[in-house]
């Protein structure tokens, strides 16, 4: 390919619920307030990092995921969903009610979807890369938007080290880390289950033996095809090829038996429908269109005014610098290129 071809357009899709509750955990005990007198520690931790995510990546749009906290179609199907959660931190509800107003008010673009959550924004935002012909970078603490990666779309799953010290996952990586391809991982975790949501798994199956199983058989279209029509005669045959090829025990008789215990099907289909993003959000996106939503860089009197109200004038100049100026323009990309590669 020419050098002087094109660089492909970027979104930063970011699940700023996942981040705002990392941030007050992490960095509460700074009690940083802004000029008003409120809490401020998870909005500016979360800003922070987003702004080292925009240095590193230089999209051409960003776009930020919010829950839905009055209505959930998904609690309204499952009233049980994310019942097993501590209550949160009063402090925490308060930033993360006034999330939305504050991005606004910087200029930043938030979706915040009737009865829906950050992670169908980030599903919409992937969907809608690739329509497109853009690349995407998800940025979450999260597992759930793991289905999405593709040769287009990564997710930078942010943990302890931070933006630079987080993973930034590919197909090859997710394989690396699960065993599992992208497009195999909804399956993969609609069987292991989901915890935090209090959605169990098919009993008897674990994270290995889910990865086992796609690995070796998968889809799960076809598992359940064959335990259905054939018993799992064919599941059997190739678990136990397995085991034979690689000195392991033999475990396929037992797999199956737990695929057909009663309830089994009915629990992955349902985990599956609940775990599965909705891809079809209206993000607002107008890239042809200059000053629409999303679109970097964002006005400097803006950003200072918003951004120093934290009372952080460290933060407001990087923010100055990443939001106004290159790299968050298109001016930047080449410079960025490897990163983004990275």
């Amino acid at each position: 390919m020419s050098s002087s071809s094109p660089a492909r357009r970027v979104l930063l899709a970011v699940d700023a619920p996942s981040l705002l509750h990392r941030n007050h955990h992490a960095r509460a005990y700074t009690d940083l307030r802004d000029r008003g007198g409120r809490p401020a520690w998870a909005l500016h931790g979360m800003l922070r990092q987003i702004l080292e995510a925009l240095d590193r990546f230089a999209p051409d749009a960003l776009v930020f995921g919010l829950d839905d906290r009055g209505s959930s179609v998904r609690e309204e199907r499952y009233p049980a969903y994310k019942a097993g959660r501590a209550p949160k931190d009063a402090l925490l509800v308060e930033q993360l009610e006034r999330c939305k107003a504050f991005l606004d008010a910087l200029g930043l673009h938030a979706v915040q979807p009737d009865g829906l959550e950050a992670d169908d924004v980030s599903a919409s935002a992937a969907t809608w890369a690739g329509r497109h012909g853009w690349d995407c970078v998800i940025v979450t603490s999260d597992r759930d938007t793991f289905a999405h990666i593709s040769d287009h779309t990564k997710v930078l799953r942010l943990i302890s080290g931070g933006i630079h010290g987080s993973p930034l996952l590919d197909p090859a990586r997710l394989r690396t880390m699960y065993g599992v391809p992208p497009e195999h991982y909804l399956d993969f975790a609609a069987l292991r289950g989901d915890a935090s949501d209090n959605l169990p798994g098919v009993r008897g199956i674990g994270e290995k033996s889910a990865a086992l199983l796609l690995a070796e058989v998968g889809p799960m279209e076809a598992v359940w095809a064959d335990v259905e029509h054939c018993e799992g005669a064919s599941v059997v045959a190739a678990l136990d090829s397995w085991a034979e090829e690689t000195g392991n025990r033999r475990t396929g008789r037992t797999l199956v038996g737990h695929l057909r215990l009663p309830g089994a099907r009915e629990q992955f289909e349902f985990n599956r429908s609940m775990m599965a993003g909705h891809t079809d959000v209206d993000l607002g996106l107008r890239p042809d269109e200059p000053g629409s939503p999303g679109l970097l860089p964002l006005e400097p009197v803006r950003v200072r005014t918003s951004v120093g109200h934290l009372g952080v004038p460290a933060t407001t100049e990087l923010a100055l610098r990443v939001l106004t100026e290159p790299p968050a323009s298109r001016d930047g990309r080449q410079e960025h290129q490897a990163h983004r590669q990275g």
